[in-house]
């Protein structure tokens, strides 16, 4: 009996971290258990999140099954996305030159700024009073 390994990925935004997997299927998007216009009901981020398919024309050739945690929202789409560009690229290398002229295989490295002290936030200073 052969085990069947999935092209897997790990895709990283801000604070989140998604491990994504594809296997040929119909096109079906699953993250954390439920369906992607469940999980993610703006159309913007179901945009975003599809974007490495459509780039690479593979829409309904793959379904993707995704374990999300951490973050927000949209660090948690943003994740989604790079982990499924990194998963097409273990499918087919030579999609490589289209997923990076999209930018899709690049990890974003905007983090949150830390707090400086004297200031109220990172940049933001206390507020002069004259008076």
């Amino acid at each position: 009996m052969s085990t069947v390994t999935l092209p897997q990925a790990t895709g990283r935004r801000k604070e989140a971290s998604a491990r994504v997997f594809l296997r040929p299927g119909s096109g079906q998007v699953v993250v954390n258990g439920r369906p992607l216009e469940q999980y993610f009901p703006g159309v913007a981020r179901r945009y975003r999140v599809l974007e490495p398919l459509r780039v690479t024309n593979t829409e309904g050739r793959f379904d993707v099954y995704a374990n999300v945690e951490g973050g927000g929202v949209s660090g948690q789409a943003d994740a989604v996305r790079h982990g499924i560009a990194r998963a097409l690229l273990s499918v087919d290398p030579n999609l490589r030159p289209v997923l990076r002229q999209h930018g899709l295989l690049t990890r974003d490295p905007r983090a949150k700024e830390r707090k400086k002290y004297g200031r109220k936030r990172a940049r933001r200073g206390f507020q002069y009073s004259k008076r």
